[in-house]
């Protein structure tokens, strides 16, 4: 390792040379994803420059993304966030594959419910009748070991009356199109920002109030016949997503779809 000398900026200015000898040592990969990083106090000693200096340095490298701050903790290497394509069905455990992780999945609860039991909002959006069964379960979706998304969800079970619980441990997608013979036709989805609340911070491993992305969708047989309700929240720091716009097209009166549930109240609340 270099010594104190052999790190002391010498030239102006300080700032940018500070922040290009810390990008270099990410880019080395001395320090992998997840790994804690110098801490302020160690870049001002190594490379002989203010607390203000190195500071700054720091804080320039959390806002471009390359670390993420954790309260009362330190500053960390962020991992590289996973992809979802908003322009289709996309498979957690193959997209988690494809990106060098291990996905694996914890099924918190699982139960055969009557639509009676349930939010009318449900039995509205799965169009199921008042003595009808639906399937509701609780996942953990984990990455290399890292919760990354919480998902709660109900299923109409006339349609796959053959599911269970331990089949709910890998891909849903392929479960229902290559196990229990169900073509899906895609899904509508309405995606919110929130703060995680204290129950669901603890299960996703983060401070409560801790940035997520929240999905409500609605999917569908090939058929057009409403097959699943979920709400799924990812974590923010761990997810992007994305799209494809087309041409400039004229724009309409915007239509709320959850005016009547401003606040996040998960299903299974």
């Amino acid at each position: 390792m270099a010594n104190v000398q052999d790190d002391a900026l010498v030239r102006d200015p300080v700032y940018h040379q500070l922040h290009d000898r810390l990008r270099a040592l990410l880019s080395k990969g001395e320090y992998g994803p997840g790994a804690k990083f110098l801490t302020e106090r160690e870049i001002s000693t190594k490379y002989r420059v203010s607390r203000v200096t190195a500071n700054k340095a720091l804080s320039h490298l959390v806002v471009s993304g390359a670390l993420e701050f954790r309260k009362g903790i330190g500053t960390f290497v962020r991992a590289g966030a996973l992809q979802n394509d908003l322009r289709q069905l996309v498979s957690f455990t193959e997209k988690a594959e494809a990106s060098g992780l291990r996905p694996t999945t914890k099924v918190l609860s699982y139960q055969l419910v009557k639509a009676s039991e349930v939010r009318p909002e449900v039995v509205d959006c799965l169009k199921a009748g008042e003595n009808e069964s639906l399937h509701y379960f609780e996942r953990l979706r984990l990455a290399d070991e890292e919760p990354v998304i919480l998902e709660r969800r109900f299923i109409v079970a006339r349609l796959c009356p053959r599911l269970t619980k331990t089949q709910l441990r890998g891909s849903l997608y392929s479960l229902l199109e290559d196990e229990l013979g169900i073509r899906l036709g895609g899904a509508e989805q309405t995606i919110r920002a929130l703060s995680l609340p204290a129950g669901d911070a603890k299960l996703l491993n983060v401070p409560t109030g801790t940035a997520a992305l929240w999905v409500r969708a609605t999917g569908f047989t090939a058929g057009g016949e409403p097959l699943w309700l979920e709400d799924t929240l990812y974590r923010a720091d761990r997810y992007e997503f994305q799209n494809v716009l087309g041409a400039r097209q004229q724009s309409g009166p915007a239509r709320p779809k959850l005016g009547a549930q401003p606040e996040y109240v998960a299903f299974g609340k």
